[in-house]
């Protein structure tokens, strides 16, 4: 058990840090691009939903392809920003940020229009009727009444951002204790023989899993609480 004393924890902090910091920027911008598509008409509601799911059909490396060639350094978006607000997404911890976050909205986006379609239109008209704004029936009634749909797309996007391994490493690199999390750690371990620290991070991996699965079913059973079929 001597490879215990080898491990270096900085792949957790910095996936939960990572992830967490993906979930947070993925959690507002999925409600607000949800409640955009569900407002505009059919035509360009299948146009913006294809390309706002469209990170979630994608292999994570062509994602990460692309993210490579949008911020590089040799890039205009890469040097711009660079040159005005200094900030660098290649080999950075801001890097797998970006690239948790890409990978991650899409389940935010998802759950978040599912939950809102199944809100009742009655409270909705009954928001109208007492004279509250459409801002003010989303923020009183529409999201209240989506919140158990909310809350497991929260938990799917920060198990999905925390796991994040194939754009993460085409952007961000493998840079220990800077850039790289559990995924690109298994598998740095795995390619340098160090099964046993591989393995390890693995367990990690799978008992947070379940712990996602659990929290999941949680807000789900809040949601569906007295409906379904009983014995």
């Amino acid at each position: 058990m001597e490879w215990l004393r080898e491990i270096n924890w900085s792949p957790l902090y910095l996936s939960i840090k990572t992830g967490a910091v993906a979930t947070v920027i993925a959690f507002f911008a999925g409600v607000a691009a949800a409640r955009l598509v569900m407002r505009v008409n059919k035509t360009v509601k299948w146009i913006l939903d294809g390309l706002l799911t469209l990170p979630l059909v994608l292999p994570p490396t062509v994602a990460g392809f692309f993210l490579l060639l949008l911020f590089s350094l040799r890039r205009p978006v890469g040097q711009f920003l660079m040159v005005n607000f200094n900030l660098k997404f290649v080999q950075t911890w801001p890097g797998c940020v970006v690239a948790a976050c890409v990978i991650a909205f899409p389940l935010m986006y998802r759950n978040a229009r599912g939950a809102f379609e199944q809100v009742d239109v009655n409270l909705i008209y009954a928001g109208r009727t007492l004279g509250m704004t459409e801002g003010e029936i989303f923020r009183k009634v529409v999201v209240p009444a989506a919140a158990p749909g909310l809350a497991s797309g929260t938990v799917l996007a920060f198990a999905r951002a925390m796991g994040e391994y194939g754009a993460t490493s085409m952007l961000a690199g493998n840079i220990l204790g800077k850039t790289r999390t559990i995924s690109v750690a298994i598998a740095s371990e795995t390619a340098a023989g160090n099964y046993d620290i591989a393995g390890f991070w693995v367990a990690v991996i799978v008992l947070l899993s379940f712990a996602v699965v659990f929290l999941i079913n949680l807000f789900t059973g809040i949601g569906s609480r007295g409906r379904g079929w009983r014995r």
